[in-house]
């Protein structure tokens, strides 16, 4: 067995890193994220080593796993910077990417331009073939014409070609043959297909997340492969895998064959970690939020299960894919404020990222950011930034606020800071509630538990905007994303458009079409060696007859074989959930299935961290001094405490500031605090709002 496990996040400022060891010991560190994120990630591993006595190369030697969260996709389609692509479809049907279902994100703007194009028309090629939805084949492939297609793509020269045939979810023979072709006549280009990477009805959705994979797909292949050369010439041994959208990790190989699934690679570990910390901690509802560098991602976990879905939106292309539920606003530390054509505050999306950063940073940012904005407010500690590595420049942010922001709009720094810091703590809030009201959920239901360097900074204000009433500050807090790296699961996610009234619905073929389903889901787990404990977990998309919109409901069965009577238990749950989501149900009318999912999880063992026993409650013991700091209603003398010296047990009470290595938890006038037996931050809003 080996001794260390790492899971390593990349963010837009910060590269984070958490190291087990398998005795219950957490080592974690951050380094600045790199324009080659592989530089950052071996940065921190020397870094990391060096922590606990060790060489990068003598540490990767007995290195059982790497668990990597990443943002090359996200960052190569949100600056639409990936690969150049060239679309294969139907005859007639090269226009789906405009058409977009007729969405439009601003109905009523005349002015919104229509979305970068990521595969330009001149790039997307017809080509004659037809298959009915019965599987019959009323037009043959004319394989010429792929020849000649492909010809031309080389020429103009593309990196990747998706294919993206009518009805191919049903028989994907012609999308096959197509393949074959372009691997024939040009080897070197990433070939996806629609039938692999989602075999499910409408045309929009299916070409829409087919181009982005192929979009993507060269860029994370060559990064994954990249890295993976990297930490084998520093003698690593293990197994690297990427976490992946769905809150699960796959192995190198699976991920650049659909690297769509990784757009969320990221802020998935920090969803995943909710519910191993939320377990420890006895709480089963939680909303998290994640405020690092340059974004606030917010997720809800219900009954310790993320929520999912497949109706996600990044950089206005669709992808339906079963995803985690993440809303992110650009509301992170390194946000620049500003002021608009019409004399209004804002603040982001545009971020100052770690170069040139924030004004405080000293490295050339002379904008102002809200990480600006909390050193002038007080909330964060000029000399003891990240531990005291780093050391804030308090005057150039109050130069920035006083240039862009404050001489403006006529009023003091002061003032500006905190006009910019009540925009920010709105935008968050507000972004909570799309995640919550908007899916039928109170947040007043939820614990809130904050992560990234910068979420304690501004958890116990959200709380009190929402009505939260228990906010948990995680110990590993600033790192959260890595640390749920380290505890994910291998997860592979599949569906299959089945389409059937459930009343009568055939059971035998139903269980064939799962067994089928999970076979193919094991097999791209295979190979891997880090587990051989498997869980099986399968669902079903409903909806009313006559509706276009589904429910995806979980299929519970105590056994393999699906029987009537877990259906009917499935269909009450669908009429409690859809009057849940949308105040309606109606147990009278038909209800069709539409599509069927299988998630295969390989089950690893979770990190052990061991408990401590409660002490005392005084925490005077660790007591730095006061400082005035600036809440909502104004300045408050507030305590300043060790987060190092505190202990399970120690209870403070706000106004107060907790300052930790990586974060600053920020404990408002009217809360209590109280450190668990791991070491979170627990704090109760009396308040309530």
């Amino acid at each position: 067995m080996n001794k260390w496990s790492l899971g390593i996040d990349v963010g837009g400022t910060f590269t984070d890193i958490v190291l087990t060891d398998g005795a219950g010991a957490l080592h974690t560190t951050k380094t600045p994220s790199t324009k080659d994120q592989s530089d950052g990630v071996l940065n921190g591993i020397g870094k990391i080593a060096e922590q606990v006595g060790e060489t990068a190369e003598s540490l990767l030697s007995d290195c059982g796993i790497v668990v990597h969260g990443t943002t090359v996709a996200t960052n190569a389609l949100l600056e639409y910077r990936g690969a150049k692509v060239g679309l294969l479809t139907t005859d007639g049907f090269r226009d789906e990417l405009e058409f977009r279902r007729s969405y439009k994100e601003s109905t009523f703007n005349p002015r919104l331009e229509a979305p970068e194009a990521i595969c330009p028309r001149r790039m997307r090629v017809g080509i004659p073939e037809r298959v009915s939805k019965a599987a019959e084949v009323l037009i043959p492939l004319d394989e010429d014409a792929v020849r000649k297609a492909v010809s031309f793509l080389k020429e103009e020269g593309v990196q990747a070609i998706a294919v993206c045939y009518l009805f191919s979810f049903i028989s994907p023979e012609h999308e096959r043959r197509t393949a074959e072709i372009i691997n024939e006549m040009a080897p070197e280009i990433y070939v996806t297909l629609s039938c692999d990477v989602l075999p499910e009805i409408r045309e929009y959705e299916r070409v829409s997340t087919t181009v982005v994979n192929a979009y993507v797909g060269p860029l994370i292949q060559s990064y994954v492969s990249h890295l993976e050369k990297k930490l084998r010439a520093k003698d690593f041994v293990g197994e690297l895998f990427i976490m992946q959208s769905n809150g699960g990790m796959l192995t190198a190989e699976e991920t650049g064959k659909q690297a769509v699934g990784t757009l969320l690679s990221g802020p998935a570990g920090g969803v995943t970690a909710t519910g191993w910390v939320g377990e420890m901690a006895g709480y089963n509802d939680l909303m998290i939020v994640d405020m690092g560098g340059t974004s606030y991602d917010i997720s809800v976990i219900q009954n310790l299960t993320p929520v999912m879905t497949t109706e996600s939106w990044l950089a206005r292309y669709r992808i339906a894919l079963p995803m985690l539920d993440i809303h992110t606003v650009g509301a992170g530390g390194g946000s620049i404020a500003w002021i608009d054509d019409g004399g209004a505050l804002r603040v982001g999306p545009e971020s100052a990222g770690s170069y040139p950063g924030p004004a405080c940073y000293g490295r050339g940012g002379t904008r102002p950011t809200t990480t600006d904005v909390n050193l002038i407010l007080g909330l964060l500690n000029p000399d003891f930034f990240l531990g005291g590595e780093m050391t804030l420049d308090l005057e150039a942010s109050r130069e920035a606020v006083r240039v862009h922001v404050a001489d403006p709009l006529g009023l003091s720094v002061d003032e500006a800071a905190q006009a910019i810091s009540e925009i920010v703590n709105n935008n968050m809030a507000n972004a909570s509630h799309l995640v919550t009201t908007r899916r039928g959920l109170d947040p007043r239901d939820f614990a809130l538990v904050a992560a990234g360097g910068a979420g304690a900074l501004h958890a116990g204000r959200q709380a009190e905007l929402l009505g939260i009433s228990s906010v948990i500050v995680p110990a590993t807090g600033p790192v959260f994303c890595a640390l749920g790296d380290t505890v994910a699961h291998l997860k592979v996610s599949d569906a299959r458009t089945y389409f059937a009234s459930m009343e009568g619905i055939d059971l035998a073929d139903l269980n064939a079409r799962f067994d089928e389903m999970e076979k193919a889901a094991r097999a791209r787990l295979a190979s891997q060696n880090v587990t051989q404990n498997f869980e099986l977990r399968r669902s079903l998309d409903l909806r009313y007859e006559g509706e276009v919109h589904e429910v995806t409901v979980p299929l519970k069965t105590r056994t393999r074989r699906v029987t009537s009577l877990n259906i009917d238990a499935t269909l009450r749950a669908f009429h409690d959930q859809h009057e849940k989501l949308f105040a309606h149900k109606d147990t009278a009318h038909p209800v069709e299935l539409l599509t069927i999912r299988v998630d295969v999880l390989g089950l690893r063992e979770p990190p052990r961290v061991n408990g401590a026993d409660f002490g005392d409650e005084d925490a005077s013991g660790a007591v730095k001094g006061t400082r005035p700091i600036t809440f909502a209603d104004g300045p408050h003398e507030s305590t300043v405490y060790d987060g190092a010296k505190l202990q399970a047990g120690h209870f403070l009470s706000g106004p107060a500031a907790i300052e930790s290595w990586g974060t600053t938890i920020i404990v408002c006038p009217g809360q209590e605090a109280l450190i668990d037996a791991y070491g979170n931050c627990i704090i109760e809003n009396g308040g309530h709002g």
